[in-house]
């Protein structure tokens, strides 16, 4: 069987697109907030589904809830006023200081126009070529997530799931790191472990 994998480039490997689970409680805030701002463009998704790449299994998690700049300080406050334990672009200090005592928080962020997403079980969020764009661009944010472990991601990613490079790199170049992530991915590619 013949899979595309980009624009023009195709594959006989086998594969699957990647699926996450949504969890109960992913739907329940989806629809919160959706109801709460109907017009809004949201994304969700959470770094527990990073795991099944990496070697080092981290016990703390984020619930990033990606909006569009304009609207997170009222994402924020409508979370917060319905108690959730959520921050707002947190800094690499508060991080350190407040986010990392936490098991599993909701990060408000800022959706990039454009960004490839998905919509799984009523609830939009993000592609496999988001997730690893966005692993790679925010070392603060992501930081259980750089190293070795990085390459650890692409590579388990990359022989698991069909992966649309060129969709990959279009997000990257939104993220103005295409160049960068390009070379990443050779470089790995030249080691024999990246498709």
């Amino acid at each position: 069987m013949v899979q595309r994998i980009g624009r023009g480039v195709y594959t006989l490997e086998k594969g699957e697109s990647y699926e996450p689970a949504i969890e109960k409680s992913m739907r329940t805030l989806y629809r919160k907030i959706s109801v709460q701002f109907p017009f809004l463009k949201v994304s969700l998704w959470n770094t527990k589904w990073l795991n099944e790449f990496m070697v080092h299994q981290p016990g703390r998690f984020y619930l990033l809830v990606e909006t569009e700049r304009d609207a997170m300080e009222a994402v924020f406050f409508f979370l917060k006023e319905k108690n959730y334990e959520v921050f707002l672009d947190p800094s690499k200090e508060i991080l350190n200081y407040y986010v990392l005592d936490q098991k599993e928080v909701i990060i408000v962020t800022r959706l990039v126009t454009e960004a490839p997403l998905q919509t799984i079980d009523g609830v939009q969020t993000a592609t496999l070529e988001k997730i690893l764009v966005d692993i790679f661009c925010d070392e603060v944010l992501f930081a259980a997530h750089q190293g070795s472990e990085l390459r650890n991601i692409y590579d388990n990613a990359f022989q698991t799931y069909l992966i649309d490079r060129s969709r990959m790199l279009r997000y990257a170049s939104r993220r103005k790191r295409k160049e960068e992530i390009e070379g990443f991915c050779e470089k790995n590619q030249r080691n024999g472990t990246n498709k």
